[in-house]
């Protein structure tokens, strides 16, 4: 068997590593139209916590206004969508790092069956949703 030509063994190893680094960006941001819209959005990281008299879920989404949040019910999960936007001040900067996704992001977390009253709050750069457990 004749030895590895190393430059097409280079390039080959060098596109399976973006193939793979695309793979994880995709994992991460979750890019997908949506069913109302084709726009692409991406889906922020949760934390769900549950107790007695509440479900409580805190989402990394740093900068954005809770009020500019929407979180429905639909059909036993809450669907939780907005846009986050480079701030008025960085418009006309120089970006120099982008890593924060920016965008229309859109979550559906599925919920323990049951009725809820929402209520939101905002903790150390993550939006916080308090579904109250109602009888």
């Amino acid at each position: 068997m004749p030895p590895k030509d190393p430059i097409n063994w280079m390039l080959s190893d060098a596109i399976e590593t973006l193939a793979r680094a695309e793979r994880l960006h995709q994992q991460f941001l979750n890019l997908r139209p949506p069913a109302e819209t084709r726009e692409p959005s991406w889906e922020p990281p949760i934390d769900v916590l549950e107790t007695d008299q509440e479900i409580l879920i805190f989402i990394a989404l740093p900068g954005v206004d809770p009020n500019e949040v929407e979180a429905v019910l639909d059909e036993g999960a809450l669907v939780v969508k907005g846009r986050r936007a480079l701030p008025a001040e960085l418009r006309n900067a120089r970006i120099l790092r982008l890593e924060l996704p920016q965008g229309r992001f859109e979550r559906r977390i599925p919920l323990p069956s049951g009725r809820y009253v929402i209520s939101r709050f905002a903790t150390n750069g993550c939006i916080g949703l308090r579904l109250a457990k109602a009888s």
